[in-house]
């Protein structure tokens, strides 16, 4: 048996699927079933989508990804490399001889955190903490859409802001000390601009590829990769911790999420004590990763707040229907925590959405009835949750020893 095959717990055979279920033949990450696996709601069926495919069948799905990745790559290097493309006037020494702007006569200094190990960190420690999750939930789709979501992120914010360094840049405050002006303190001007003391790049004496630098310093390629995989991670730990949820998680899960934030906002705020970046830089970096990371975790996973469904992996070609009887409950087991009923068929769905879904949850989780209290035959879930906006109340009377003290009244 792989270890992807593992069954957590018993499910209804209707949702055979990699995390858990009846097993037809072999199953799992390490192998896959070629027997036709259908779904009495007839929704899934005939080929085990939900289950790990071969190689072949993997690449062949998403070859485009891969093709579209490495082309952007390529982009992104070549643009990295280029030199910038604005011509840049910047005063120096004003008529009376002092620096006009000494918020870019900084010296230049080692970088706290290399962007070489800023990048790396921004992909392994997501992978990380992708495959240390699979230790509990075992599923092949949700670690390869993690992954997959986290190259988007990753690719889409590197290209993105090294765009914006080659086609606007800016100064990094050592630039004065790269740039090393060759100006007279007194005397006449020899700039442009009024009074003469504008200048280009071409009074600098430094290293040309220090100079090139020197003047790309908009937005903080830094920052824009820490958050672009740290911000996914938060997503994913919140998705499967389930911290802002329908029950009342334990505190180290809220301090586990936003360990990733901590991380990103260390690494861009290092930026400015070795005097790499402005503080603006920084903050358009941060809002770049972001959207990216966002934007990238929404196209893999079926919501982003949603909690019903922001552990759910999207699967390529078949969409995902927000409602009972969705194929897509088979993967009700896709997150770490089991409190509060969640990956247990024992309870309905929720009636109502919150936010980008109308339908029930389709047995994703039980309506706020967990694993202390559920109620195996469902009832108390349908007369609570489907087809209602409020919780049933009991009527005011009786007696109060015939009620439990955790009985509404």
């Amino acid at each position: 048996m792989g270890f992807f095959n593992r069954k957590p717990r018993t499910v209804d055979p209707n949702t055979t699927n990699a995390v858990g279920g009846e097993k037809h033949g072999r199953r799992g990450i390490m192998n896959r079933s070629d027997r036709a696996h259908n779904n009495d709601r007839g929704t899934a069926r005939g080929d085990g989508v939900f289950t790990k495919p071969s190689f072949g069948q993997w690449i062949k799905s998403t070859w485009p990804d891969i093709v579209t990745m490495t082309v952007m790559g390529i982009i992104g290097l070549g643009v990295y490399e280029a030199p910038p493309a604005p011509s840049r006037s910047f005063p120096v020494y004003s008529i009376d001889g002092n620096v006009i702007y000494p918020e870019f006569a900084y010296p230049l200094r080692k970088e706290i955190v290399p962007i070489w190990a800023a990048a790396l960190l921004a992909a392994l420690v997501p992978i990380f903490f992708f495959l240390i999750m699979q230790i509990r939930i075992r599923c092949f789709w949700d670690v390869n859409n993690a992954v997959i979501g986290l190259l988007y992120s990753l690719i889409t914010a590197a290209v993105f802001q090294v765009f914006l360094k080659w086609l606007i840049g800016g100064l990094r405050p050592h630039f004065l000390d790269v740039c090393k002006p060759a100006v007279p303190t007194s005397g006449a001007q020899t700039g442009n601009g009024l009074g003469g003391i504008m200048y280009d790049r071409k009074i600098c004496t430094g290293d040309e590829n220090d100079i090139n630098d020197s003047l790309e310093s908009f937005p903080s390629g830094h920052t824009t990769a820490a958050f672009g995989g740290f911000i996914f991670l938060y997503l994913y730990l919140n998705a499967k911790l389930k911290v802002f949820s329908n029950y009342h998680p334990a505190y180290w899960k809220l301090i586990v999420t936003y360990m990733p934030v901590l991380g990103a906002t260390l690494i861009g705020g290092a930026l400015t004590i070795d005097e790499f970046h402005n503080w603006y830089d920084v903050l358009a970096g941060a809002i770049i990763g972001t959207t990216m990371a966002f934007s990238a975790y929404r196209m893999v996973y079926a919501s982003i707040w949603d909690f019903r469904f922001n552990h759910v992996p999207l699967i390529r070609h078949i969409p995902f229907t927000y409602g009972e009887g969705s194929p897509f409950e088979a993967f009700r087991n896709a997150m770490w925590t089991r409190q509060a009923g969640w990956g247990s068929n024992e309870a309905g769905g929720f009636g109502g959405a919150p936010f980008d879904a109308s339908g029930s949850s389709g047995g994703v989780m039980s309506g706020g009835i967990g694993r202390n209290g559920a109620d195996p035959t469902g009832r108390r879930s349908a007369e609570g949750y489907q087809g209602r906006r409020s919780i049933g109340r009991k009527p005011v009377g009786g007696s109060p020893s015939a009620r439990r003290p955790d009985e509404m009244v």
